[in-house]
């Protein structure tokens, strides 16, 4: 029915944003910007309708959300960069009906999962900054969903990115696009240390493990990245966890998977964390390497929805 038309781990660089204001720091964020706006350029391309956004700024502690209000409006301060992102302006369409079917079929696929669509809540800068550059003319909808996952198994990710593939496929009428919104390596520079390294990786260990990981993308690689992501995320301070890496390995078909990426921004440094804009095209796959559900095998499981 549905269609997966494309893939991307994205950068959210709130920089970006500074980027555009008047200052020491205007346009040098202009090639992640461009990178964005070609992403948005190739989802019009393929009739994209909504986007659905693995946000790594979004904590949860429990079970898995999606934010699929039907409108998002308001005027966003970064609670941890508020001297980067201040009063930035943000509308953006919402769509509650595929929110809903995300949730539900992750729910069959064993991955607690809650939609939340009567709601205040308002997305985070994983989602806000990529949708101000990729649907300025608000001609995507939206859906936000919770990738910084303090207790969460990698496991349990990929499933819910495989789930949502398949509520799309089997379910839904009209095209979908996901993007994992997180950073490779996430180690931030020491305070006092910021601007020394705006444009610069933390560490030397960091940037070789970030661009040899680039060039497994690249390569194809993905049995055995798939294999090392959870030892990446740990000694490469993955933003999220890489909750977001392992959704979007999900969609994409978690090591069954045998497309290679294609660079849109290049790798680069921010503030001594690991960026890059890079897209996946989507291959038939038949599910077959998808981790199995994993908490909800545990002992003791109980689903929080019947708790609340």
């Amino acid at each position: 029915m549905g269609k997966v038309a494309l893939v991307g781990k994205i950068t959210h660089v709130p920089s970006m944003y500074l980027s555009e204001l008047d200052g020491p720091r205007k346009g040098t964020r202009q090639d992640a910007i461009d990178g964005h706006k070609e992403i948005s350029r190739r989802c019009s391309e393929l009739g994209v309708d909504t986007i659905v956004v693995f946000d790594t700024h979004w904590l949860v502690n429990a079970s898995y959300h999606l934010n699929c209000a039907p409108h998002f409006q308001g005027t966003y301060t970064s609670n941890e960069l508020p001297h980067f992102i201040s009063n930035l302006p943000f509308e953006i369409p919402g769509n509650p009906e595929l929110g809903q079917l995300l949730a539900r079929v992750a729910n069959e696929h064993g991955v607690e999962t809650l939609a939340h669509h009567a709601t205040t809540l308002g997305p985070e800068y994983g989602t806000l900054v990529p949708m101000r550059y990729m649907n300025a003319d608000q001609h995507f909808k939206a859906i936000s969903v919770s990738a910084l996952c303090t207790v969460h198994y990698l496991n349990d990710s990929a499933r819910l990115g495989w789930a949502m593939r398949k509520a799309v496929e089997d379910h839904y009428d009209g095209t979908v696009a996901f993007l994992a919104s997180g950073s490779l390596s996430h180690r931030f520079a020491q305070n006092g240390l910021a601007p020394e390294f705006a444009f610069k990786i933390w560490s030397p260990f960091l940037e070789t493990l970030d661009r040899r990981v680039v060039q497994m993308w690249e390569n194809g690689e993905w049995a055995d990245f798939c294999g090392m992501l959870p030892e990446y995320a740990s000694k490469g301070h993955g933003e999220g966890f890489m909750h977001d890496t392992a959704m979007m390995m999900g969609v994409l078909g978690w090591s069954e998977y045998e497309g290679k990426a294609e660079v849109i921004t290049p790798y680069f440094g921010a503030s001594g964390t690991g960026q890059i804009n890079a897209v996946f095209p989507v291959t038939p796959v038949t599910g077959k390497a998808i981790p199995k559900a994993q908490a909800s095998t545990a002992d003791g499981f109980s689903l929080v929805s019947s708790r609340l």
